[in-house]
């Protein structure tokens, strides 16, 4: 599946020639934008995968934009400028900023930042959902303990014994152990 890319510019014509290079590269050019207003409501309104974003633009600047977008959505951005200074760099550091290219552009290093730029974010949500995951994990956990816990005091069993009880319940009502602890939980902390 191709790629969705969303190219920022407010100059039309470097606008132009970066989506040909993105769609000469197989990529989608899913939305252009000229401002960053516009960029913050097409960002929200189609999520693409990749938002090329220049900094110097009319209404709302790209890092501000960036910024806003970063803040709700989870969207790699690649910030273009013709401008490589010091401050520009630490304040791209702040967004969901991947990558910083410096105008001219060309397809020679276009495209190379595009797919690193993609292959970071990609990296970046496994990462995000791996964690999401061991939280999970962990919250069902500590339901469960917390139910283990309850079952010692109230019927003053041996934890492996309040343990397999648990179990006995969840195969007998074929329900997981998360759903049989939190039902112990309400009945008996109630």
């Amino acid at each position: 599946m191709k790629k969705r890319i969303m190219v920022v510019e407010d100059e039309s014509i470097v606008r132009m020639d970066i989506a040909f290079m993105l769609e000469d590269a197989g990529y989608d050019v899913a939305a252009q934008a000229g401002d960053g207003e516009k960029a913050i409501e097409l960002a929200f309104k189609l999520e693409p995968d990749l938002i090329i974003m220049d900094i110097k633009m009319p209404k709302v600047n790209g890092l501000k934009a960036s910024e806003i977008i970063s803040k709700k959505l989870n969207i790699p951005i690649l910030i273009l400028t013709a401008y490589s200074q010091r401050e520009y760099i630490d304040k791209a550091k702040r967004a969901n900023i991947v990558g910083y290219l410096v105008k001219p552009i060309t397809e020679a290093n276009l495209i190379p930042a595009v797919e690193i730029a993609l292959k970071q974010a990609e990296t970046a949500n496994a990462y995000r959902q791996q964690v999401e995951k061991m939280n999970q994990q962990l919250n069902e956990r500590k339901i469960v303990e917390k139910a283990k816990g309850i079952i010692m005091e109230k019927f003053n069993l041996p934890e492996d014994a309040a343990y397999r009880k648990m179990r006995k319940i969840s195969m007998n009502q074929q329900v997981n152990l998360e759903n049989v602890a939190k039902r112990i939980i309400l009945k008996y902390n109630a």
